[in-house]
């Protein structure tokens, strides 16, 4: 009887042994794996946003508005006419142009530069008179 005791307390001890080698995820490693469930059709900044908000238990809106950034006024002014030169369907050349002068601050730069004849440069000192002998 002893024997059968010891064997079936021997067999106990190595299954719990063999239970404690198959460790559960941790409640993180489980919200990891939810994270990355939710977010895997996402890339890039929208990607870090989401996983940093949802890893923190933070609301998806204000993790959205951590992922944009404040623009510059430079940022924001090429946004602005980047979307003006788009809605009037801008290309090429006269694109360019435009928004050339748009970054520079004039108010129709395509319009004003058509409008503008082409005068030919003239040098900023006069010429000298040639010498006589």
């Amino acid at each position: 009887m002893k024997k059968l005791l010891i064997a079936l307390s021997l067999a106990l001890a190595a299954t719990g042994a063999y239970a404690k080698d198959e460790k559960a995820a941790t409640p993180q490693q489980s919200k990891m794996a939810g994270c990355n469930k939710e977010a895997k059709d996402m890339k890039g900044d929208e990607r870090k946003a989401f996983m940093k908000s949802c890893l923190s238990n933070k609301p998806a809106a204000e993790a959205k508005a951590e992922s944009k950034k404040a623009l510059t006024p430079q940022q924001q002014k090429m946004q602005d006419c980047n979307k003006e030169a788009k809605a009037k369907e801008m290309k090429g050349a006269d694109r360019k142009k435009f928004m050339s002068g748009c970054l520079k601050g004039d108010a129709k730069p395509a319009e004003a530069k058509a409008a503008t004849p082409a005068v030919p440069a003239t040098s900023a000192t006069p010429a000298k008179p040639a010498d006589k002998k």
